[in-house]
């Protein structure tokens, strides 16, 4: 083939390229091979743009007007007819195995993946091992003073800025990950080996036990240094937080390369999202503070459970967030089918 996919040439090559070489050097113009000299090389020689420019030839439209053209093709048209009594190819499924076996295979193809790339996974425990020490040192002791206002304004302020911190580095981190992956993700759904929405199934299963152990890390440094109660109920819902707020971060970053066409423009659209969520996030901007018409004490003041009313008002408060980090897992997987 000439640049631009034409070809010049379709055909044997014979012993020591015998056969290519008789016929460009029945090509008028065309110089004779010297003895001894690489036959590929002056092919690629004597056929270059430069050559057809000083001959004025175009060696595809010599190949279309060829004898050797016309056999090909008339090969092929033979080639194409089905032999007398033969049935067509038939398979029951598009893929080969089951959704089950796609999703598994996906799921260890990802697994391994991620295990083999040390500068995404080990870095991320690294950073948020630094950061929790950091944030450990600079609000140490906060959480036992709760007397006055700020006081508890300072403690859910470290909660928040190590949130939004390290949800923003996760959420950075895994673009260009998910962008490399999705090139592989392409050839490999072109060769039939499994369909798009198993690769997106395992893409979302295989981040939950590097976040969970992030969160874990981070939750039990932090949560001892900044000295809030070490209860087993506040302690698991600290962890539960963290867990599923990193989770959101983690996977709005790959659903902003899933709507884009790299990663580069993915960090450009996510990160004017970053600032909008933390505006609006109610910290920067508190929600309003209820009295006692507040529904949730309305409606346990006589009840035996009120002192699990701040509990089931913090569970109602985040059913948003679960819920959009429900809506965008979806949304990964719905675009990766609708590649598909």
């Amino acid at each position: 083939m000439k640049r631009g996919g034409q070809e010049i040439y379709v055909g044997p090559l014979g012993h020591h390229s015998k056969y290519l070489i008789r016929y460009f050097e029945g090509i008028q113009g065309v110089s004779k091979i010297k003895d001894g000299y690489n036959p590929a090389t002056w092919m690629l020689e004597v056929t270059a743009s430069a050559q057809e420019l000083s001959l004025g030839v175009d060696f595809a439209d010599i190949y279309k007007n060829s004898d050797l053209y016309r056999r090909n093709k008339a090969l092929i048209e033979d080639l194409s007819k089905p032999a007398p009594g033969a049935k067509e190819l038939y398979f029951p499924t598009q893929y080969s195995q089951s959704f089950l076996t796609q999703c598994t295979a996906c799921l260890w193809k990802q697994h391994w993946s991620y295990w083999r790339n040390p500068p995404y996974t080990a870095v991320r425990f690294l950073f948020t091992t630094v950061i929790a020490l950091m944030f450990g040192t600079l609000f140490w002791d906060l959480g036992s003073k709760t007397e006055k206002i700020q006081d508890l304004s300072n403690a859910m302020g470290s909660m928040y800025a190590a949130v939004l911190f390290i949800g923003i580095q996760n959420s950075s981190s895994v673009q260009p990950v998910v962008s490399v992956e999705r090139t592989v993700f392409y050839r490999e759904r072109a060769a039939g080996m499994y369909s798009a929405m198993p690769y997106a199934i395992a893409q979302v299963l295989v981040e939950i036990p590097y976040i969970f152990v992030q969160a874990s890390v981070y939750g039990i440094i932090v949560y001892s240094m900044i000295g809030f109660e070490w209860t087993a109920v506040k302690f698991f819902w600290y962890l539960f937080f963290m867990l599923f707020t990193l989770l959101y971060f983690t996977y709005y970053g790959m659903m902003a390369v899933a709507v884009t066409p790299n990663h580069h423009i993915a960090a450009i659209v996510s990160s004017a999202f970053y600032g909008l969520w933390n505006v609006f996030s109610g910290f920067i901007i508190p929600r309003p503070i209820y009295t006692k018409t507040n529904l949730i004490s309305t409606l346990f003041k006589h009840s035996p459970i009120t002192e699990y009313t701040s509990m089931v008002e913090m569970v109602l408060l985040d059913l948003s967030s679960i819920l959009d980090l429900v809506w965008i897992v979806c949304f990964t997987i719905w675009r990766y089918k609708r590649t598909a």
